[in-house]
């Protein structure tokens, strides 16, 4: 382990490690992930005060074997910090099912015309007496099929702009609420929210909204990076053990010094990429962080473990695009990465703005 981590977090790696290695993680079934996930115990990492460098520790060891239960325990910390965030004796109950693992949770936040841009979102909600109504569309949700409610963020107020968004959890089974999937090249279960008059829970208050969305992406943004290194480092280590094993003109590919240079700069890369997670991470929970730590580590690793993955690939040849070979899922599920909680370009943007904002 790197210096920003302590002796606690020592220990979580090599019981997660351990674990995870002798699950059985052969079918990228995402109910079966969510089992796993439950006998991994994983789930109370996520709240009340989750530690960065915790999630990290997990989301790495997690991703390394299985990408779609890693998404999957992702959502669950988007679903339960919101709640979280929002406090309040009503809402325990549902931060306790999250952290069980007795269900599974969703975080609703991206439309059709309002990705990035949060405060342009559509989706509006309406008072009737003590209860709300919602409507709008909903797009790219994950865990849709799996999770019991979602947390979805709404207009309570047009009129206030972003001050006048709200969150509110929504069940899954709520008349007005029609769950369609969207297949992707991807096994994680992804789907729209179509809302028409769906009753719906506010959660916190009125104009809340954009603080609850965004400080939930601030929380787990670290993580995404400590997945792509665990995606990362299993395509290495495959790249390794088929260099060394396969044959060609007489000798090892391991043994050719293209292929050399190409292992030098993955492990370069990926070295890297763990650095800048470990720093951020260090940084959030130590209150040190600024924008910028977050972002580079949330970009870099991303970027990195794309092209670690792909040289993987390259080296294996035929054998990397057959469906089902680590490299090959490792390939689909990797691209995500660098478009959710904040697109390589945001981060490009946020860490342009601190530096030119720091030149003045």
């Amino acid at each position: 382990m790197l210096p920003f981590f302590d002796a606690s977090h020592e220990r979580l790696a090599a019981d997660l490690r351990a674990r995870v290695a002798a699950a059985d993680w052969a079918g990228d079934d995402p109910r079966q992930a969510v089992e796993r996930l439950r006998a991994l115990s994983v789930f109370p990492l996520l709240a009340p005060s989750p530690s960065v460098r915790s999630l990290c520790v997990a989301r790495e060891a997690i991703a390394y074997r299985s990408p779609v239960a890693d998404a999957i325990f992702a959502v669950q910390g988007l679903a339960a910090q919101p709640l979280v965030m929002a406090g309040g004796d009503r809402l325990r109950a549902r931060v306790d099912d999250l952290t069980s693992g007795r269900v599974v949770g969703g975080f609703a936040l991206t439309e059709p015309e309002a990705g990035s841009d949060v405060a342009s979102m559509q989706a509006a909600a309406t008072r009737e007496g003590d209860a709300w109504r919602l409507t709008g569309d909903k797009t790219f949700i994950s865990n849709v099929g799996l999770a019991a409610f979602f947390v979805v963020f709404a207009s309570a107020d047009r009129a206030l702009g972003k001050k006048g968004l709200a969150a509110f959890l929504v069940e899954a089974g709520a008349p007005g609420l029609t769950l369609e999937p969207i297949p992707t090249i991807d096994d994680h279960p992804l789907g729209r929210l179509v809302l028409r008059g769906a009753p719906a829970q506010l959660v916190g208050e009125v104009g809340q909204g954009l603080r609850l969305a965004l400080g939930t992406l601030d929380v787990l943004r670290t993580s995404v990076g400590a997945a792509a290194v665990g995606m990362a480092q299993r395509a290495l280590d495959e790249a390794v053990a088929h260099v060394r094993r396969r044959r060609q003109f007489g000798k090892a590919l391991a043994e050719f010094q293209l292929v050399q240079a190409s292992l030098a700069d993955m492990a370069t890369e990926l070295d890297a990429a763990r650095l800048l997670v470990a720093r951020a991470a260090w940084a959030k929970d130590t209150g040190r962080a600024g924008k910028t730590e977050v972002a580079m580590a949330k970009m870099y690793a991303t970027e990195a473990a794309q092209r670690v993955i792909d040289r993987a690939l390259q080296l294996h040849g035929g054998l990397g695009v057959v469906r089902g070979t680590a490299t090959e899922r490792l390939y689909r599920s990797v691209r995500a990465l660098r478009i959710y909680e904040g697109t390589t370009e945001i981060q490009k943007l946020i860490i342009g703005g601190e530096i030119v904002g720091g030149a003045r």
